[in-house]
């Protein structure tokens, strides 16, 4: 029953016995392109004429595929792959179900189908048994292989049926072939008709009888030799009388040839001139590669192809050769020249004549370029670029030339290098020199400004957090100084690096390492060229040496010099440049328009005044500049100057001279002891304009001090440092080496520092002094100029009153001789290595001096007046007491204590710490006058005398308890004493007697004035 059905469904190429839709590829017709598709819709009586399923039946006659179960490909055309088919191995009746079911997509992918049915070329029995097959066992399997065989053989079976049933057919075909070839070969002829026996086919069909009346009866059938064809034909019979068609053809050709001839003929010339035509192509063809070496030379060379041109410039070289042995051998008799070989000749010299001419002129350019090149280290990008003086002299050295490449390139750089070193130092002299002078002509910076600059050093944990150290002139003159002295030492950039790169590659060429990747040029011929003469490395040895002096002393020369006084360098004509002068010998200082250094030359910039200052006479100084500028751009200075000194001392040519040795240490010496002058001189003259940073306001937590003493000390510090790195340069001397030309200050350099140091805080304390005492202070405009960093001077700050700058005074100085004065001598003496013993006593006794001063300034007029108060009172004649026993105080002690009261308020709100001090002293002062005022009576004292005096004493004495001193005590006791001395006998014992009332009458006194003079009570903690 299965079988059935697998029958069924392919003989009618459906999918299912129970189909819901019409096939759609059943709609596609299949007949030929005259034949007129049925409507379904029309032509009902000739559907009723067939059966149901005639649609799906196969006529014999069909053009369809014979293969039951075949489907369409994508273009319409069939092919002989089923789209099912039973497992050849006797298994299933549906390959496809199987597939189906193992999920895998054969109705949609008809390749991936194909691979699994038998009837398909892509048949792959591997995946074929790995899918339907995978659980069968080896008996299954051989089961299989028995139905595979008999179906093989059933199906061979029915290929011999085939052939026995079609074999009438195959004859057929094979008489008709035959009678084709014969009409073409015997076209023309009269070939006897033969009879075509009709051979009746085994099998008839209605196919096979349709194929044998069409066959008989065509044009191509043997009936068609009965009729003679006509005999112009037989020239084109396939035959050898006929030449096998083209006889006929044969004859018209050879007529049109004899006319072209005829008309053309002569336009083309004679057979000799062609013969000639060809042979000098001939020759220009073998003789290309000699006429191609030419442009190709030239190509090279405007490409600046080095490589290219060396190995054109070769085989020029080798066609020469040739040339010239081809032209010896004739010459000799040896061998005879063909005109070939003789035109060969005449070429390769043309040629050889004409590269020589540009190789010569190239040469010339690259000697000239040799001259000028410079020699780059690195590119933009940081990537090392190759040397453009090697390529030359290899390009050189294999073209071949006389003189030395290598040398030729050393000289000139020599020269360059000198001529660099003298025309930048001269020039940048001029330009620095302009600008000090435009800044000496100025006028000074006001000093407001200059002070607020040194407060600068409070930020003294960096330069670089310091807002401005400096006015931009003065600083844009620095940087001018920094850049030039960089452009002479810098090793990476500057002339010295220059230097240093040019013994380098001069020890290379010395040495033979460099020559490594040179060229021998043709036959060797450069070979003498890479080694340099003994007198020639010895010469270059000096030359170095000479640029090392050159560059050490244009430096110290800068350092050292008065600044110069002709600038006309900078408005004269250059002087013309000759043929050996290299372009890049017009440097960059000459070749800029800076703005900064035009002038008229008719009116040069004016000479620097001389006002007696300190920097006249200092080039690298620029005028009215300060100690912080000056430490900061002179520490850049020392550093280039050690490290060039350092860099230069480990070449070997300098290495290997002492004389050249001892020249860098006095040039790192000498460059250092300027350098250190004329930061001293700035040094006091800034401690001298130090006092100006007074503006008379306090700490935020020490209200007895003002700011000024903290700024100084910073202001010192900074200095003292600055001063140290520029003694030792620290930052140098630790990367010493063999060649250290480092040494330390002289002891004479460090005496000096001592004496400056000293003489910065003598300046600074006597200014101190003299703004304190000053009556009033300064109110001109100049002080009253804001800073350009916003903190100007305030003249709200400014304290007028005399006694009040006194006390701040007295305060800063006494902070000065307590931690200041000590911590300054201790961080130079570390800084230093050196011990100030002396220095530190004197500062001690000139600040005890300078206290003691201030002191007396303050106290001084407030004894005067208790003096006077006290004398006045006790020396008038309304002093002795009308009764006998005196109850009141005489009005004088009230107005002395009041005055003292002032004096303390005074101190107690302005500097706490001096308060006792200073009221100790007056009250001293007090007893005094008590003491000389009772001298000055001339009178003797009477018992109501005595008793008003011991009253007035007592009192005092009572008040101001808390600052006796034994002093005011043992002057207290000559007061008594005195008294005791003007007296009698019988008023000392009544005043014994009196003396327990006296004391009630002072405690009444005392306890009535308690809220007046309550100032002077002790407080208890």
């Amino acid at each position: 029953m299965a079988g059935d059905e697998h029958t069924l469904l392919n003989h009618y190429n459906i999918t299912s016995l129970n189909p819901t839709a019409w096939p759609a590829e059943k709609d596609e017709s299949d007949e030929s392109d005259n034949e007129q598709p049925i409507s379904r819709t029309t032509g009902l009586a000739h559907k009723l004429s067939k059966s149901r399923y005639s649609a799906l039946a196969r006529s014999t006659s069909d053009r369809r595929s014979l293969v039951p179960g075949s489907e369409k490909t994508g273009d319409g055309l069939e092919n002989m792959v089923q789209k099912d088919e039973p497992d050849p191995l006797g298994g299933p009746d549906s390959v496809v179900r199987i597939l189906r079911q193992k999920g895998l997509p054969v109705e949609e992918d008809q390749r991936l189908r194909n691979r699994f049915l038998l009837s398909s070329t892509t048949f792959s029995p591997n995946l074929y048994l790995s899918q339907v097959h995978a659980n069968a066992s080896t008996q299954a399997l051989l089961q299989g292989l028995d139905n595979l065989s008999k179906s093989i053989d059933q199906k061979s079976a029915s290929l011999k049926v085939l052939v026995e049933s079609n074999f009438e057919r195959f004859v057929r075909a094979k008489t008709t072939i035959d009678n084709v070839y014969a009409e073409m070969r015997n076209q023309g002829g009269e070939v006897p008709t033969p009879e075509q026996p009709r051979s009746r086919s085994r099998i008839t069909s209605k196919g096979s009888a349709h194929f044998r009346n069409s066959s008989a009866q065509g044009p191509l059938s043997a009936r068609g030799f009965d009729k003679p064809l006509p005999s112009d034909k037989k020239k084109h019979a396939l035959a050898k009388e006929s030449e096998y068609g083209v006889q006929g053809i044969k004859a018209p050709l050879i007529e049109v040839a004899v006319k072209a001839e005829e008309i053309w003929g002569p336009a083309l010339g004679g057979r000799e001139r062609e013969e000639t035509l060809r042979s000098a192509v001939d020759s220009v063809e073998r003789s290309r590669p000699i006429f191609e070496v030419g442009p190709a030379i030239s190509s090279c060379i405007k490409r600046r192809d080095y490589d290219g041109l060396v190995e054109e410039y070769r085989r020029a070289g080798q066609y020469a050769e040739e040339a010239r042995s081809a032209a010896r051998g004739a010459s000799n008799g040896r061998n005879m020249l063909s005109d070939p070989q003789v035109y060969q000749i005449i070429i390769t010299a043309r040629m050889w004549s004409a590269v020589e001419a540009d190789v010569d002129n190239f040469k010339r350019d690259i000697w000239r370029r040799l001259t000028n090149v410079e020699v780059p280290s690195q590119n933009p990008e940081g990537r090392i670029l190759p040397d453009e003086h090697m390529t030359l002299i290899g390009v050189l050295l294999e073209l071949g030339v006389e003189d030395n490449p290598i040398w030729f390139w050393l000289l000139s750089r020599y020269d360059y290098l000198k001529n660099k070193i003298t025309a930048s130092f001269e020039r940048s002299r001029v330009e620095i020199e302009i600008l000090r002078r435009r800044l000496a002509n100025a006028d000074p910076p006001p000093s407001t400004v200059h002070v607020a600059f040194l407060k600068e050093a409070d930020n003294s944990a960096s330069f670089e957090k310091m807002q401005q150290i400096d006015t931009p002139a003065i600083l844009e003159l620095w940087d001018l100084i920094h850049g030039s002295i960089d452009n002479l030492l810098s090793t990476s950039g500057g002339l010295l690096g220059e230097v240093i790169e040019f013994w380098d590659k001069a020890q290379g060429f010395i040495d033979g390492n460099l020559q490594r990747t040179l060229p021998i040029g043709v036959d060797g011929q450069s070979r003498r060229h890479h080694r340099l003469p003994t007198d020639g490395v010895r010469d270059l040895q000096n030359g170095v040496v000479e640029l090392i002096e050159m560059l050490r002393e244009s430096v110290f020369a800068f350092f050292a010099d008065p600044p110069i006084e002709d600038v006309s360098m900078l408005y004269s004509p250059l002087p013309p440049t000759t043929p050996s002068t290299p372009k890049s010998a017009i440097f960059a200082p000459y070749a800029h328009q800076d703005s900064r250094f035009r002038f008229d030359a008719n009116n040069p910039p004016p000479p620097s005044p001389q006002r007696g200052e300190a920097w006249e006479d200092f080039a690298f100084w620029p005028p009215y500049a300060n100690t912080l500028s000056g430490i900061y751009y002179l520490e850049k200075l020392m550093n280039r100057v050690g490290s060039a000194a350092m860099a230069i001392g480990s070449l070997r040519p300098v290495s290997s001279s002492s004389t050249m040795r001892e020249s860098l240490k006095n040039l790192v010496a000498g460059t250092r002891d300027r350098c250190i002058g004329a930061l001293l001189a700035a040094w006091i003259r800034d401690a001298e304009a130090f006092h100006l940073v007074e503006t008379w306001s306090r700490i935020g937590d020490r209200l007895d001090m003002t700011k000024m003493p903290a700024h100084f000390l910073a202001f010192e510090t900074v200095t003292i440092a600055g001063l140290q790195k520029l003694a030792y340069i620290p930052e140098v001397a630790s990367k010493a080496t063999v060649s250290n030309v480092i040494t330390p200050p002289s002891s004479t350099m460090l005496q000096s520092l001592r004496r400056h140091f000293e003489k910065t805080l003598y300046v600074l304390l006597s200014d101190m002094v003299k703004d304190a005492e000053r009556l009033s202070l300064p109110n001109d405009s100049q002080s009253m100029q804001p800073s350009p960093l916003g903190d100007g001077v305030n003249p709200d700050q400014k304290v007028a009153n005399k006694n009040v700058r006194l006390l701040l005074t007295m305060s800063n100085i006494r902070h000065f001789q307590s931690d200041l004065a000590p911590q300054l001598v201790s961080q130079f003496e570390t800084n230093f290595s050196t011990k100030l013993t002396d220095e530190s006593k004197t500062i001690k006794d000139v600040l005890s001096q300078i206290e003691a001063k201030l002191f007396k300034s303050y106290t001084g007029p407030s004894a005067k007046d208790l003096d006077n108060i006290i004398r006045n009172g006790i020396t008038s004649p309304n002093w002795v007491p009308v009764t006998d026993r005196p109850t009141e105080l005489r009005p004088y002690v009230y107005e002395a204590l009041l005055l003292l009261v002032s004096i303390h308020t005074e101190i107690s709100t302005t500097t706490p710490p001096l308060l006792g001090p200073i009221t100790s002293y007056l009250f001293e002062q007090i007893v005094l006058a008590f003491l000389s005022a009772f001298r000055a009576r001339t009178e003797r004292y009477t018992l109501a005398a005595l008793m008003q005096a011991t009253l007035d004493v007592e009192y005092v004495a009572s008040i101001l308890s808390q600052y006796t001193t034994a002093k005011a005590s043992e002057l207290q006791s000559q007061v008594y004493q005195e008294l005791d001395a003007r007296t009698d006998n019988s008023a000392r014992m009544r005043l014994q007697n009196e003396l327990p009332e006296m004391r009630a009458i002072l405690k009444k006194l005392r306890e009535g004035t308690r809220g007046e003079f309550v100032c002077f009570k002790r407080v208890r903690k």
